[in-house]
């Protein structure tokens, strides 16, 4: 019986449930490592984030300090005389820092007074000295003064202030005053308008201008900057002739009015605005062009195309007119 218990009583070892193999989770090893390069990888992008930013930072310091030097030494400059250099730097400072206060004016400035000629001595009757009295000099000026000869009011003005510039000081100031402006005023409805500015400028020195030549003289300004953008910048050019046009549509520099300039400008400006697809700014300066004066074959086909594109809900689309011969 014993032997038959031991035979079909089981071992305790077979009972015992045996244990499961412990298997790697590859899919939980992967996932974590990912993890772990994920947070390396946003580690170092920050830091090289954060290096960029550093370095963006330190530049941006060393612009501005660049740019603040410009602009004085353009100022100091200017003040000198030497416009070319200033230019180049208020160039510079467009270029790097558009929206530097003062810059764009001041750059405006430095054009107009590099436009005004160096000034000449003006001729003088006769090349031996005058050797008449300061009386006699004085009443000649006055003469030439009455009859609006001021070129040679002035003359007989330089006489009398070289023999004696005590003589009637006060009197011969405002005679002095009286013949620049005037002379100044009629260079700039001759068309020479560098001429004319600079000879108001000489009358400012006796006393302020008048509402009137000074309005002269901003407009000849306007003019003249904005003949230097003609045919290279065709949007200043708008604006600055639109200026000149606005107050002064009559003045010319010898060869077209400021209303004819403005025309010309605006219907250019109206072809580049076009070719970028700029078709409602295009057709503003299109018909801006027209109603001074009509647009050339070319301009009055992409004028009517611009309208058009812009305003397409509307019609019939307006016929641009040629301009009269």
């Amino acid at each position: 019986m014993a032997a038959m218990s031991e035979q079909t009583q089981p071992s305790l070892e077979a009972t015992q449930p045996s244990k499961p193999k412990r298997r790697i989770r590859w899919g939980r090893f992967f996932l974590g490592l990912l993890g772990l390069i994920v947070l390396i990888g946003l580690g170092a992008f920050a830091g090289y984030q954060f290096g960029i930013g550093d370095r963006l930072g330190a530049e941006s310091a060393v612009v501005s300090q660049q740019v603040a030097e410009q602009y004085a030494l353009a100022l100091v400059d200017i003040q000198s005389g030497n416009y070319g250099a200033a230019r180049q730097r208020l160039e510079f400072i467009i270029n790097n820092y558009p929206q530097y206060p003062g810059a764009t004016e001041k750059l405006a400035e430095v054009m107009v007074l590099a436009a005004i000629p160096t000034p000449t001595p003006l001729p003088t009757f006769t090349p031996t000295p005058d050797l008449s009295g300061v009386e006699e000099i004085f009443q000649r000026a006055q003469q030439y003064m009455n009859i609006l000869d001021w070129p040679n009011a002035l003359a007989n003005l330089d006489s009398l202030r070289r023999k004696d510039a005590t003589y009637r000081a006060a009197e011969v100031d405002g005679m002095y005053y009286f013949a620049l402006r005037n002379y100044g005023s009629d260079l700039i409805k001759q068309g020479n308008l560098e001429g004319g500015i600079y000879q108001l400028a000489l009358a400012e020195r006796f006393g302020p201008l008048d509402s009137t030549a000074n309005g002269m003289r901003e407009g000849a300004r306007n003019y003249v900057l904005a003949a230097s953008f003609w045919e290279l910048d065709w949007k200043n050019a708008v604006g600055y002739f639109y200026q000149a046009y606005s107050g002064w549509p009559s003045m010319w520099d010898g060869t077209m009015t400021a209303s004819e300039r403005y025309r010309i400008a605006s219907m250019r400006y109206g072809d580049e605005l076009f070719a970028q697809e700029n078709y409602c700014g295009a057709s503003q300066q299109y018909q801006n062009s027209a109603a001074l004066g009509g647009l050339d074959a070319d301009s009055a086909k992409r004028a009517n195309i611009a309208y058009a594109k812009c305003f397409p809900v509307f019609a019939p689309t307006p016929t641009f007119p040629f301009p009269t011969p």
